[in-house]
């Protein structure tokens, strides 16, 4: 239902970067941020790669409350691979853009601090690149809850109810599509676009795919590449993380008006439509048929979802927390001056 977030492949881009990868190097780069109970698991999940070309891996370290820096550190001198930047901005393109400035290999993939590689990922990611001819390819989110909310919240974000018609949520066919998670970049293409737009704290894998595409680019799914993510751990987190999800989808529809899909109005509707329902209510009792029709849509998805009461119960509260708090956001839209044009080119 929430962006959480084509045709077919073409042979050739406009950027000159498509077609068979001659050398297949890889360059894994993690921004991170108050990280270091999982970026250690993540980076091993790279380590344990196989392909046939070399490896380099980059840490972008932001500003944090934990011992994220000693993390990333200590991971960098256990293995020579790994390598250590600063992200001073704390957000996570500029992050993504120091790793990737810092290192050299044509092929960058993406990794999150809170995800973790299922084997074979970066080859397949590598054979899908050259045969498909796309500047990035990305597959399936795979919920990795430990806690009882965390795996609630990651059966509602794998669930069409959740995240409308994203694949990457919840696989379905091979082909092109607007956005993938992560991704794994051809370097030529996302040099030419400017890399991550800096200016952005949240939707930039979406603005980037979108210029991408902009450019004659394939963005591609392939439901055989497979990343373990671990959602929220609360109520609260959640609603936070999809509070900035909708704020700042409103910039990237502000800048690419045609971007926009039809994923993304549900959500706003929908927290117009309680919001209304309820202040009108005293006044005209038939308004109460908008918040009801919504809370037994969700009612109803947790049943199919859930299965079992407790995980319904909890869903009961992670949909609205999702689908609510990511229309609050995109209605409200960022603070004031925020959110204004950069080039990847001039982040730090």
């Amino acid at each position: 239902m929430a962006d959480l977030s084509g045709d077919a492949a073409s042979g050739q881009s406009s950027q000159g970067s498509s077609g068979p990868l001659s050398v297949p190097d890889v360059a894994v780069v993690v921004p991170v941020r108050d990280g270091e109970a999982t970026l250690a698991d993540a980076v091993a999940s790279v380590q344990v790669q196989e392909f046939d070309g070399t490896l380099e891996v980059c840490i972008a370290v932001a500003p944090s409350v934990d011992g994220t820096r000693a993390v990333a550190d200590a991971l960098a001198t256990a293995d020579g691979r790994v390598s250590v930047v600063d992200n001073p901005a704390g957000v996570t393109p500029a992050g993504l853009n120091a790793a990737i400035r810092a290192t050299t290999a044509p092929v960058v993939v993406r990794v999150d601090a809170h995800a973790e590689l299922r084997p074979g990922y970066v080859a397949r990611a590598l054979e899908t690149l050259s045969r498909t001819g796309a500047v990035n390819v990305g597959g399936v989110q795979e919920p990795m809850g430990r806690a009882p909310f965390e795996r609630a919240a990651g059966r509602a974000m794998a669930s069409r109810f959740g995240a409308g018609d994203a694949r990457f949520h919840y696989g379905g066919s091979e082909g092109a599509v607007d956005t993938v998670y992560l991704g794994v970049f051809r370097r030529a293409a996302i040099e030419a676009v400017g890399l991550y737009d800096a200016s952005l704290v949240r939707n930039q894998d979406y603005e980037l795919n979108w210029r991408l595409r902009e450019a004659g680019g394939t963005v591609w799914f392939d439901p055989a590449l497979r990343v373990g993510y671990r959602p929220r751990g609360s109520f609260g987190a959640l609603a936070r993380q999809f509070f900035d999800y909708g704020r700042w989808k409103r910039v990237v529809l502000r800048r690419h008006p045609r971007s926009l899909r039809w994923r993304q109005v549900v959500p706003p509707a929908a927290t117009l439509g309680v919001l209304a329902g309820l202040l009108a209510a005293p006044w005209w009792p038939l308004a109460l048929v908008l918040p009801v029709g919504y809370f037994g849509a969700v009612a109803v998805a947790a049943a199919v979802v859930g299965r079992r009461p407790a995980v319904v119960v909890r869903l009961l509260a992670v949909y609205p927390a999702m689908h609510l708090s990511w229309g609050a956001g995109f209605l409200l839209g960022p603070p004031r001056g925020s959110g204004q044009p950069g080039s990847g080119q001039d982040a730090s």
